[in-house]
């Protein structure tokens, strides 16, 4: 198609109509289409000058408004637990402060066997009868369709684990006390270390049920955290074995 070449002194004449009909057009976007390079077919650049039926201004703010919005949710995890662990006393003033009670129990004459074993078999108790049954009552009242039985196994099962937490935490220190009335090295062994993160997490989880009213979310979070806690006391129990038939 043949293109109709304006001349200049056509193109003077019809410069007041077209400023009647066409809306004022900023000095910036004038600027913006002397900078556009013309092609073969667009042989005067004012072309794109007319193409333009808004202000620039005008389109961006619309551009702005049909933009859809997004949300982001941001989950952030506490260090405290992890200051906790980093505050707690050395094996030195441990001795110290369990130095008393552990001559007291070496005063008692207790059978060996039940100075060396009886920290271990408590402690097992304790995982798989109140650990284990807990665990599995966590489970029935994510999936059972069971009325009456997730009404039972929601009463249970935060009590069972609390008191999986205090025969824990109340058993460290027969572990501990174990280890001195032997005279051996405490808080250096794999099996004090996670004693000691199982504990953090067991106090972690014992308080997202706390959350959950405004986290639904959170009930995922923390049947995936009991379970990880309940494979880290498996392992846990694994190390304190070797230990016990270590010496």
């Amino acid at each position: 198609m043949a293109i109709t070449m304006l001349s200049s002194a056509s193109f003077h004449r019809l410069t007041p109509s077209i400023s009647t009909s066409l809306p004022l057009i900023p000095s910036t976007v004038s600027s913006l289409a002397k900078c556009i390079p013309t092609t073969s077919r667009h042989k005067s650049s004012y072309i794109t000058t007319f193409a333009l039926k808004k202000p620039l201004q005008q389109q961006t703010m619309e551009t702005v408004e049909e933009t859809d919005e997004t949300e982001t949710v941001l989950y952030s995890a506490s260090p405290l637990p992890l200051l906790l662990l980093a505050a707690l006393p050395g094996a030195g003033t441990v001795r110290s402060l369990f130095g008393p009670f552990v001559e007291l129990v070496k005063s008692w004459g207790l059978p060996d066997w039940l100075v060396h074993w009886g920290h271990p078999g408590n402690m097992a108790v304790v995982l798989f009868a109140m650990g284990g049954y807990g665990t599995y009552l966590g489970f029935r009242i994510r999936f059972s369709d069971d009325v009456e039985e997730k009404a039972m196994a929601k009463d249970l099962h935060p009590k069972l684990l609390a008191g999986m937490f205090f025969f824990f935490a109340l058993g460290a220190t027969g572990g501990v006390t174990s280890l001195l009335t032997s005279d051996k090295p405490i808080l250096e062994s794999p099996h004090a270390v996670t004693g000691l993160i199982g504990l953090t997490l067991l106090a972690i989880q014992t308080a997202l049920p706390t959350l959950f009213e405004g986290n639904p979310g959170l009930r995922n979070v923390h049947g995936i955290l009991g379970s990880g806690i309940m494979t880290l006391f498996l392992v846990h129990a694994y190390l304190g074995l070797q230990l016990g038939l270590s010496y």
